[in-house]
């Protein structure tokens, strides 16, 4: 079984991974004045719906849609005004966060361009 054979959900080490990776995310969010007042007080179920959404994405169990349904990431991020400013803090703490990470650089490239997409795909205003 190759590379390409295998999601990038195991390729990278499982749920254990997303869980990290978004703790290492979210340190940048709670210091962050712009985008902190996007997020509820208490941040701990957003940490998990996200790394449960990002391990689904990537090739890991459905834990994300069972629990929330479909991901409607569009309709899910309406309420909030999603500025060019925003988006680029957001990308800013998430490819920190993807820098803290341990993996191989062609699984860190393949993650940093679905992200990236996704800002962009989120912006609103």
């Amino acid at each position: 079984m190759g590379r390409e054979d295998t999601p990038l959900f195991e390729r990278v080490g499982g749920e254990g991974f997303f869980a990290t990776l978004v703790e290492h995310f979210y340190v940048g969010v709670e210091a962050d004045e712009l985008l902190r007042p996007m997020y509820p007080e208490d941040l701990e179920p957003g940490k998990v719906h996200l790394a449960n959404f990002l391990a689904q994405y990537w090739g890991g169990p459905a834990t994300y849609e069972a629990t929330r349904g479909h991901p409607r990431l569009r309709m899910r991020h309406a309420p909030y005004v999603i500025t060019k400013r925003a988006r680029d803090a957001w990308l800013e703490h998430m490819n920190n966060a993807v820098g803290q990470m341990e993996m191989d650089e062609a699984d860190r490239s393949e993650l940093l361009a679905y992200l990236d997409a996704a800002a962009h795909q989120l912006r609103n205003r």
